[in-house]
């Protein structure tokens, strides 16, 4: 018996106590084991709206998890196999840097904030947004929720993911020149126009897989397959978002190659395993990667090995790989996380 037909053998005897999700970045082996694939957005809600399951095993990284036992019943468990499988992005911020944050652009700029963090961040950001009456975006509705964000007439701080804040707020008609950036590091401001004009403040992070992607990378490709269109994701660099022929999430980037004419060519720019599935399930097609570098470690530390681990351990009443989130955090994330489901 190999360690995917004992894992579907585990699933069996289980029954409706347990479910897996997965990331669409994970490999191929981890979604043939998995109930349910998605991007963020999807598997937030599907944590949400599952009330049955006793045991939810998350293949993804650490602030996946977190949100899953935010959004989920206190008798619901959260595993994830690789417990070290984090995310650098999410690691670019934390409370203590946004609260000294607020502080600094508040007092240099004279007016009122709204907080919108990205899902690929810390249990902790998520409340300092929900405590300040900000919200949650993912690459999926982020036009929906920095427009509301813009709605209210307040300056947005947008963590941590400059790229997919300063592409979703250019095309909603705000200029480059009218978008500060913030270095946690450094504690500074900089923007261009004058203060009162500052629309949106982008935090000074970025995912390392998408954002090296560059528009010598575009040209090759174009060079390479003229006929081919190039799709990226969100998180790549203003520069690569223009240059490309379209943008979105990982379930637009699909639903992109799902949708398209038999004998289509395709350049994605984003992680390797969603590429590699594309191509593979999409034969009518011709899908090639961006960048053939763009692979994501973390994502990648989740194996049939340690999923294998993961549900005999729960056989055994062993929950070392349990993900919980404290109560006081999870009270102030859950606003936040409820506001931009709200607006979905």
């Amino acid at each position: 018996m190999t360690e995917l037909d004992r894992i579907f053998e585990l699933k069996k005897e289980m029954g409706d106590d347990l479910i897996i999700l997965a990331h669409h970045y994970q490999s191929d082996d981890i979604v043939k084991a998995a109930d349910f694939t998605g991007d963020s957005l999807k598997l937030a809600q599907y944590a949400q709206q599952n009330k049955r399951a006793r045991y939810i095993v998350f293949c993804g990284v650490y602030f996946m998890s977190e949100t899953a036992d935010i959004l989920t019943e206190d008798d619901q468990i959260i595993l994830q196999p690789s417990i070290i499988a984090g995310c650098p992005m999410a690691d670019m911020a934390d409370m203590e840097q946004a609260e000294r944050a607020w502080d600094i652009i508040t007092a240099e700029l004279g007016c009122d904030i709204v907080p919108i963090t990205y899902v690929n961040s810390k249990a902790e950001v998520k409340a300092f947004c929900g405590r300040k009456g900000g919200t949650t975006v993912t690459s999926g509705n982020a036009a929906k929720v920095v427009k509301w964000g813009l709605d209210q007439n307040k300056v947005i701080l947008f963590l941590p993911d400059q790229n997919l804040g300063r592409n979703t707020a250019y095309d909603l008609g705000i200029p480059l020149d009218n978008m500060a950036e913030y270095d946690p590091k450094t504690e500074t401001l900089e923007y261009s126009c004058d203060k009162k004009d500052v629309k949106i403040v982008l935090w000074k992070g970025y995912c390392h897989v998408h954002h090296k992607i560059t528009v010598k990378h575009i040209e090759a490709a174009r060079k390479a397959h003229p006929n081919a269109k190039v799709i990226v994701h969100p998180e790549c660099q203003f520069e690569i978002a223009q240059a490309a022929d379209g943008k979105g999430s990982t379930e637009y980037i699909i639903n992109q190659v799902r949708n398209g004419e038999k004998g289509s060519k395709w350049i994605i720019g984003t992680e390797h395993n969603l590429v590699k599935r594309l191509k593979d399930s999409f034969e009518d097609k011709e899908v090639y990667i961006l960048d053939t570098s763009s692979v994501c470690t973390n994502m990648n530390r989740t194996t049939v090995q340690n999923l294998l681990e993961t549900l005999e351990d729960i056989k055994k009443g062993n929950f070392e790989k349990r993900v919980t989130v404290d109560k006081s955090i999870a009270a102030d994330a859950v606003k936040s996380l409820e506001t931009m489901l709200s607006l979905v």
